[in-house]
């Protein structure tokens, strides 16, 4: 089970110093999304997650637990308002500290679900990410100023069903897409998908240079089939399950035209140049247009639609 640690008064003191809101998860924003299922919607800012909660008769799920212990903290009065259930478990659409470092505030019997693939990728890159956003604010300093790695209790190969007792929460590992292990969240009975950062909306994905084109449809597809009515990505707008077929369609794009260029003679990067241009100039105002130049690279390597 997780160890627990207790958070310093100086930690505390300095984040009412800072008084502002920004990389924190907001109380009293919970959102219902099914008869089972919630989410705390992020505010609008860097390194803030879409969470998710499910409630079961039996158990109770959070999915992404925010960036340091004081996030997580947040994370657990919101969940307390929902449910009562004793037993807890928490699980992470992928390993980036934004999703995992809340892990501290939870108790020691909550019990951790992973997959090998995502568990050996924060194992071997967690710490690295931790130390990347660390720098990146006085504030996100002082977050994650006491973040330590989590381990999982459970470990999964590929998929996972949790029984949390009149709802039950598939697990899928999908990757390489914006990591080796990103894993989507399925509530059956509410027909609610948890993508991670695998779909947004009006958003370009956050691929890099470890994405794989072939890979990033196949998840829209393995998604597509559960035929969820409401997606909750990692940051960004809770939508519905047209961001799939608009998503699929855009890289779609992208890798056909980039098939052309290759086709024409252009090198890997000269087509990615091309494409990256033509992307933003169709969709000026979606972010993470830094994820086209990688996309189409995978996308001439893979060579074929």
């Amino acid at each position: 089970m997780i160890k627990r640690t207790t958070v310093t008064a100086l930690l505390a003191g300095l984040l009412v110093a800072f008084n502002s809101n920004a990389q924190l998860i907001l109380e009293d924003t919970t959102t219902q999304l099914g008869e089972h299922t919630y989410a705390i919607p992020d505010p609008g800012v860097v390194g803030v997650p879409n969470v998710g909660i499910i409630v079961g008769d039996r158990a109770t799920l959070v999915i992404d637990l925010g960036l340091g212990r004081l996030n997580g903290e947040t994370i657990l009065r919101e969940v307390a308002k929902l449910s009562d259930n004793s037993e807890l478990y928490i699980a992470t659409t992928h390993y980036h500290a934004e999703h995992t470092t809340g892990w501290l505030a939870f108790p020691d019997t909550t019990t951790y679900i992973n997959s090998r693939v995502q568990e050996a990728e924060n194992l071997e890159n967690g710490q690295r990410v931790i130390e990347r956003f660390a720098g990146r604010s006085d504030l996100m300093r002082e977050l994650l100023s006491d973040a330590e790695l989590p381990t999982a209790d459970i470990v999964f190969e590929q998929n996972y069903s949790l029984d949390l007792g009149g709802v039950t929460v598939e697990m899928m590992t999908v990757g390489p897409t914006h990591t080796l292990g990103d894993t989507g969240f399925f509530v059956e009975e509410d027909k609610v998908l948890f993508s991670g950062d695998v779909v947004m909306n009006n958003s370009f994905v956050s691929a890099n240079a470890g994405s794989s084109m072939s890979a990033w449809l196949a998840a829209f597809d393995q998604f597509e089939a559960m035929q969820p009515q409401i997606i909750v990505p990692a940051h960004g707008d809770i939508g519905d399950g047209s961001l799939i077929p608009i998503l699929r369609n855009i890289l779609q794009g992208i890798q056909s035209r980039t098939l052309e260029l290759k086709a024409a003679g252009a090198s890997a990067e000269e087509a990615a140049a091309t494409v990256n241009t033509e992307m933003v100039r169709r969709y000026p105002d979606w972010p993470r247009a830094n994820g086209i130049s990688p996309l189409a690279i995978s996308a001439w390597n893979e060579g074929t639609l």
